[in-house]
């Protein structure tokens, strides 16, 4: 039986020029194309308490801590209870 080739959706998105910039100049930032910063910006929007698809380990543990220090103690706790109930449902 042949193998048959996948094809890949093609769409065309159309938004702000000045968001345009901003992202083009973060993918060349991160050496990627500009669909792979979208497509990480949209994982993390929908997974906000994933860790499996980090692309930058260093970044992400350093944007924790910086989040740590300004956060207290009893928004960490309600972030935790929210991550449990998102888990039981």
């Amino acid at each position: 039986m042949p193998k048959t080739s996948l094809r890949k959706e093609k769409w065309t998105l159309s938004f702000d020029p000045a968001l345009k910039s901003v992202v083009v100049k973060a993918a060349k930032r991160r050496g990627v194309y500009p669909v792979a910063v979208l497509e990480s910006l949209v994982r993390e929007k929908f997974n906000p308490f994933g860790y499996t698809d980090v692309s930058d380990s260093a970044a992400y543990v350093t944007t924790l801590r910086k989040h740590g220090r300004k956060q207290s103690d009893e928004a960490f706790l309600g972030e935790i209870e929210a991550w449990q109930k998102s888990r039981s449902s």
